[in-house]
C-alpha cells in the first residue's frame, strides 16, 4: 500500500499513523512509532537551525493535514505554537491554536508547497529509499 502527496505529486511513499492520542500510541507497533519520530526528527531539519531550548516538529499528520509545533521556556514562561494545515478540494487552510481557520494565498502558499515537498523528498530519501 502507499500514498501519494495531495500536491499532484507522482512519487509514492510508504503509509504511516501519527500518534496524537494515548490509545493510538499503544496500539501502534513498536516500528510506526520509531517511524513516526524518525520523520518527525527529519521534518524539523527543513527550517534551519533549532536554537537552543526549542523544540519543533514538521510532520504529515494525515493524507491531508500538516502540522508545524515549536516550543520554547523564556523568562519563566512555557511557549507553544502550533499550527495545522489543512488540504482541502477549495485550496490550503491553517489554524494556529484554537484560532479560526484562514486560507493560504500567495507566497505562504507557495512556501508551504515548497516544504511539503523538501519534507516528502528528504523522508524518501533518508528513511524509504
Amino acid at each position: 500500500m502507499s500514498r501519494r502527496l495531495f500536491l499532484k505529486s507522482k512519487n509514492t511513499y510508504k503509509p504511516k499513523t501519527i500518534v496524537s492520542t494515548k490509545k493510538q500510541a499503544s496500539s501502534l507497533s513498536t516500528r510506526e512509532a520509531e517511524l513516526i519520530n524518525a520523520e518527525s526528527s527529519l521534518g524539523r531539519t527543513l527550517f534551519g537551525p533549532i536554537p537552543a531550548g526549542h523544540r519543533r516538529e514538521f510532520f504529515n499528520h494525515k493524507k491531508n493535514v500538516w502540522i508545524w509545533h515549536e516550543s520554547w521556556y523564556e523568562n519563566g514562561t512555557n511557549h507553544i505554537t502550533t499550527i495545522r494545515y489543512e488540504v482541502r478540494p477549495s485550496g490550503v487552510f491553517k489554524r494556529i491554536g484554537r484560532g479560526k481557520y484562514q486560507q493560504l494565498k500567495g507566497h505562504e502558499l507557495d512556501n508551504f508547497r515548497r516544504a511539503t515537498h523538501a519534507y516528502l523528498r528528504l523522508i524518501k530519501q533518508k528513511l524509504y529509499n
